[in-house]
């Protein structure tokens, strides 16, 4: 058996071994875990049935991270990915009362243009026209974003009539079990506990069957059984349709575009930071590979449109399977098979109470935002832009609208300034689109 995974994966040939790639598989599920429960609380919010979101989140990851290691041999693991499935459930679904299965008939647009892009080598050529502040600001405002709606959800921030937002109620049940819980995350990850935001969950989760709901009951539920079958598909394989493509198609191609924005450059980064910690980048600091790499991430993006989940991408997390010795496809490939072994705990996923997952959303948050420190605030044209994306997408409560915000700020300075270099056509064409997406209401109503 050996013999023959060498053959297939060129252990040695890597510098690894069987048992190593067997444990940094573990190891990597163990840190990326969450998103079984994490992605189904999130998604569920737009009306979105749990269980079955459950089986579609570990389903299509196991599927997308056994197509990355077949056609790279990468130790990358792909899932449902954080900020953007909550771009999907907050922004396109609750903010703009989208229904679901149109957003997934985006989500499916959106990948088939990623893979499009992908194969025909358009995509590295857009990445390379948006300016690195901007990827940076698109990267940390979703983090924003993800820790405020964790923030929310644990009830430390709450609606204020005079002030917008507000501190909670430290003094209630819940809102200590949050603030205790995201002190215990940072507390384990900090001491670089493997699966740190896991154990922190189930903890949460166990100490929530003994806090009171204030209905008269717990936090935590447990279900009759810890074991069962997987959850149906059913409700959500294959409803996604695409009436807002002919209902209102300017801003379907706004969304999309978003979608794929975002999906680019959360791949794209992750692909880069796993591949130079796993000493994967050629001399000339490319990434081997990486036409496969990226037609495998557009490919998991329409599968999770089929499925019924907001798109699938490259998890960063993969980086600790790395950290534990991880070097070919045999890790990806062990991740892969404890998404799927996860599907009998279905209802294990369905009894963690939405305060434990509070504060994994907000770790995720933090871990997103730390790209901030690559900006420099001496140049303002740049730095602008980016602080106001960052700030406006948790403000506005939607990505789209601080990316718009973003492009449109960034074109005006430039012009200012006379910067031609960031006056990219590609920047030219999505500052109209957003353009016209923030007027839509005005230029309609004038039109009637």
């Amino acid at each position: 058996m050996t013999g023959l995974l060498d053959k297939i994966f060129h252990l040695r040939k890597h510098g690894t071994t069987t048992g190593r790639e067997i444990v940094a598989g573990f190891t990597t599920f163990a840190a990326m875990a969450y998103i079984l429960a994490v992605n189904p609380e999130i998604l569920s919010q737009a009306g979105m049935p749990e269980g079955a979101l459950v089986t579609a989140t570990a389903v299509g990851a196991a599927l997308a991270t056994l197509l990355m290691a077949a056609l790279t041999n990468f130790p990358i693991a792909l899932a449902p990915g954080m900020g953007i499935n909550a771009f999907f459930a907050f922004s396109i679904c609750i903010a703009m009362k989208i229904p679901w299965p149109s957003a997934l008939g985006m989500v499916f647009v959106n990948g088939c243009i990623f893979l499009l892009l992908s194969v025909t080598g358009v995509r590295e050529k857009i990445i390379d026209a948006i300016p690195h502040s901007l990827k940076i600001a698109v990267t940390a405002g979703i983090g924003f974003f993800i820790a405020f709606i964790g923030l929310q959800n644990g009830g430390l921030v709450v609606a204020n009539p005079a002030t917008m937002v507000a501190m909670g109620d430290l003094g209630t049940a819940s809102v200590a079990l949050f603030f205790g819980g995201l002190l215990l995350t940072a507390a384990l990850i900090v001491m670089r506990v493997p699966g740190a935001i896991l154990i922190a969950i189930f903890a949460i989760t166990i100490a929530g069957a003994f806090v009171s709901d204030g209905k008269g009951g717990h936090l935590t539920q447990w279900p009759a059984a810890i074991v069962s079958a997987p959850a149906s598909l059913e409700p959500i394989f294959l409803k996604l349709n695409f009436h807002l493509f002919t209902l209102d198609p300017l801003r379907a191609a706004a969304l999309t575009l978003t979608l794929l924005m975002v999906d680019m450059f959360d791949n794209i980064g992750s692909l880069i930071a796993v591949t130079r910690r796993a000493g994967l980048l050629g001399p000339d600091g490319k990434i081997p590979r990486v036409g496969r790499a990226l037609v495998a991430d557009s490919s998991a993006a329409i599968c999770s449109s089929l499925l019924g989940t907001s798109t699938v991408v490259t998890y960063i997390e993969s980086a600790t399977g790395v950290q534990a010795g991880g070097r070919t496809g045999l890790t990806a490939v062990v991740t892969a098979f404890c998404f799927l072994a996860a599907l009998v705990f279905t209802p294990l996923f369905l009894a963690i109470p939405a305060v434990a997952i509070a504060p994994a959303l907000v770790m995720v948050g933090v871990f997103m935002f730390e790209a901030v420190t690559d900006l420099d605030p001496r140049d303002l044209v740049d730095f602008v832009p980016a602080v106001l994306t960052i700030i406006m997408m948790p403000l506005a409560f939607s990505i789209s609208t601080g990316m718009g915000i973003g492009i449109l700020v960034l074109v005006v300075l430039a012009l200012a300034a006379g910067r031609r270099d960031r006056l990219h056509p590609v920047i030219l064409a999505l500052a109209a689109v957003f353009l016209l997406h923030f007027l839509e209401g005005p230029l309609l109503a004038a039109w009637k």
